[in-house]
């Protein structure tokens, strides 16, 4: 394991003397004039450039980060590049400005799975493994867990420039959320056998990359995860010498590329050939709900797997109901009596039978409720409403959260709101009530896999001929967990683990995350786009049964990282055709100058068209009711056999019409080179989504891309 300091606010700061202005660079040590990476981040306390706001408060003060691109060419004087910018900045000219955007927050989103994938610990590895190094930017992580115990591991790889700080040392970047824990224990944790969550999901924890190291980056503490700290973190990532970079956070809500932390910082890591791979989001399942997407990054959405948690609640007249939502580690004794909240009011607090009801803290009367299990008319609060009048556990309706489980504070059985009304029948129809709410089991999920309900969705809010999401699991995970507090943070609750199950699309990242690792380990040269596409044209098709959004949903498919390391072809890109596709987007040359540190001229001629950008899958928008078609231009690199024959098989509906040329491919050699254009004809959409698929097929690989169509600004 590789700690790298990195400390909240730990930007350098210039002050301005007189007027009420705070700017804080970010400017990485060494040569400035060749560094990995340049983010100029410029804080601007109050409203920006305004400067009469000496006697603003605290709170009244707003930051801004004005973002400025890569760093210019040439030699620089660090000292006059301040003094410049400062001038530009307090002055009228934004003329080297690319954006302007609050320094705001982004929100964390929240192991059987590897076995899942078919993916399991025997699979075939190299000793490259060692040497990747994936950065985890995160809460920290809690170096003492037996996930990240470093024996047997030699000193950190030559590439490693950053520092590393041991754990008898460790303090800033220390997890006391548990969160980067979690998802660092996914991507690189090591072998631990017998671990569980209290007995629940017993079996053994692994990251999908064992043997690699983790450079552990803190952007994320009470309040969020601040822009600042994010793009500090890229930057320092870069300049320490990882391979994968894995962010499991993300924004509330769209933004354009350059005014994103997570785009910019992604995209001058790909400049330096690191790819990032980042949660979709868990704002599912509303259409372009996705908020990481960009095309030089690795977007996944959350899938489940083919285990679940049920929870038994058994009543007195022998009835038995299950309910998945909860992870119920306690063992209740016996039969337990049974109350209804409202039939329990705290009326010396001046709570009633319809306040009651719900179980809000302090609604019920403790000596009726004392010893008892409650039945409340809401799920709220975790049950500490119940658990603080001193009730032994609590029964709660849910019609909305599935396919996900949670633990509580105290015994609790969810279920859905049908089963809630026969246990309150159960009540009314008996004078001694009583009930018995046993430890969570595990179960087969049959359907799996599937996109969870909670995953955010495609299509690309920005650029929407683009697919996005891509997929991996995120459902129920178990892995490490911080020691530094109780299970749930609950008051009375002093249950302390080392491993904890939960679920999100920040728990599918470090799963793409580790995939993208172990595809490194055994392709070393291999740029992140070409990472990307292995992911991608190898991934596992997903039921439309079970996937009603198809690939906005599920994107390429369930990832298979055993042939993502081998996939035959690979679709390439590199900084320049990102470039002509943001040309195309729209983005002058000023701008991508200010992006890029070079002299970029957009023309007719360099403007890349969406459809152009070297991208594995493909995608087609169109109104309802309009027919449309698209050419694509795509280049295929030969990674596979020297000699091989590719033909192109496609498939898809009636109203996707979809022809390759040429439609055969033959390669002489490794590293070799193909060009080909698809033409997707899009007859008149009734429905929101259709897809198909173009499968590239030499008898060895199978090298699929989903194509999807859909129409544009449709709530179906």
């Amino acid at each position: 394991m590789i700690v790298r300091e990195h400390n909240e606010g730990g930007l350098g700061q210039l002050p301005i003397k007189g007027r009420f202005l705070k700017i804080i660079f970010n400017i990485p040590m060494g040569n400035l004039a060749s560094p990995p990476m340049w983010l100029l981040l410029i804080i601007l306390l109050c409203t920006l450039l305004i400067i009469g706001c000496s006697g603003a408060t605290h709170k009244d003060r707003k930051e801004y980060i004005v973002y400025m691109g890569d760093l210019p060419k040439g030699q620089v004087s660090s000292s006059s590049l301040h003094a410049n910018l400062l001038q530009e900045v307090t002055g009228s000219s934004m003329d080297r400005v690319v954006s302007v955007f609050p320094n705001g927050k982004k929100e964390l989103f929240t192991t059987r799975s590897w076995d899942f994938i078919n993916f399991p610990m025997e699979s075939n590895r190299t000793t490259i493994e060692s040497d990747i190094i994936v950065g985890m930017l995160d809460t920290g992580i809690w170096p003492e867990s037996d996930s990240f115990s470093d024996e047997g591991f030699g000193p950190p790889p030559s590439k490693w420039k950053g520092s590393c700080q041991s754990s008898s040392n460790f303090t800033c970047n220390k997890d006391y959320e548990g969160h980067g824990t979690h998802t660092a224990s996914t991507v690189v944790g090591n072998v631990v056998s017998g671990v569980s969550l209290l007995g629940l999901g017993t079996g053994t924890a692994r990251g999908g990359t064992p043997s690699a190291r983790i450079a552990v980056y803190k952007i994320c503490w009470g309040d969020g995860c601040s822009d600042a700290d994010i793009l500090a973190a890229f930057d320092d990532a870069i300049a320490d010498g990882v391979y994968i970079i894995s962010l499991s956070v993300g924004g509330f809500s769209a933004l354009d590329y350059f005014e994103d932390s997570i785009a910019i910082g992604a995209f001058h890591s790909m400049k330096n050939g690191v790819l990032t791979s980042n949660a979709g989001g868990n704002s599912g399942p509303v259409h372009a709900s996705i908020v990481n997407f960009s095309p030089w990054s690795l977007s996944v959405a959350a899938s489940v797997i083919d285990r679940k948690f049920v929870t038994l609640l058994q009543l007195g007249n022998n009835q038995t109901y299950e309910g998945e939502l909860p992870l119920n580690t306690f063992e209740m004794n016996g039969m337990v009596p049974l109350i209804h909240g409202g039939d329990a009011p705290n009326t010396s607090a001046g709570s009633d039978a319809e306040y009651a009801r719900y179980c809000y803290e302090g609604s019920l009367n403790k000596s009726l409720v004392s010893g008892k299990i409650v039945l409340c008319d809401q799920l709220s609060d975790l049950g500490v409403g119940a658990m603080s009048a001193g009730a032994l556990g609590t029964v709660m309706p849910n019609d909305v959260y599935t396919d996900v489980s949670f633990v509580f504070p105290l015994p609790i059985s969810v279920l859905d709101s049908n089963s809630t009304s026969k246990v309150h029948e159960y009540i009314n129809s008996t004078s001694t009530p009583t009930a018995n709410i046993q430890k969570t089991s595990e179960a087969k999920n049959e359907l799996a896999p599937y996109v969870v309900w909670f995953s955010s969705r495609g299509p690309n809010p920005i650029t929407t001929d683009i697919l996005s999401p891509d997929i991996a699991p995120g459902v129920n995970i178990l892995a490490a967990w911080t020691e530094a507090y109780s299970l749930t943070g609950v008051p009375g609750d002093d249950r302390v683990v080392l491993y904890n199950i939960i679920s999100g699309t920040s728990m599918a990242c470090p799963h793409a995350s580790g995939a993208a690792a172990y595809v490194k380990s055994f392709n070393p040269t291999w740029s992140p786009a070409a990472i990307k596409s292995a992911l991608m044209t190898t991934a596992t098709p997903m039921s439309p049964e079970t996937n009603t959004d198809l690939e906005f949903a599920y994107g390429a498919g369930q990832l298979n990282p055993l042939r993502a390391a081998n996939p035959g072809l690979v679709y390439d890109a590199e900084e320049a055709d990102y470039i002509k596709f943001l040309c195309g987007q729209g983005y002058n040359s000023t701008k991508l100058y200010l992006v890029t540190g070079e002299n970029i001229t957009c023309s007719a001629t360099t403007n890349g068209t969406v459809w152009d950008l070297n991208y594995p899958s493909f995608a087609v928008s169109t109104k309802n009711g309009t027919e449309v078609t698209r050419a694509f231009t795509r280049t295929v690199t030969n990674v596979g056999s020297p000699t091989s024959t590719y033909k192109a098989n496609v498939a898809g509906p009636l109203k996707l019409s979809i022809k390759v040329e040429p439609g055969v491919l033959p390669f002489k050699s490794l590293g070799e080179t193909k060009t080909f254009t698809v033409a997707v004809g899009v007859g008149g959409l009734s429905k929101f989504v259709t897809s198909g698929s173009l499968v590239w097929d030499d008898g060895v690989y199978k090298v699929r891309s989903p194509i999807v169509a859909y129409v544009y600004g449709s709530d179906a």
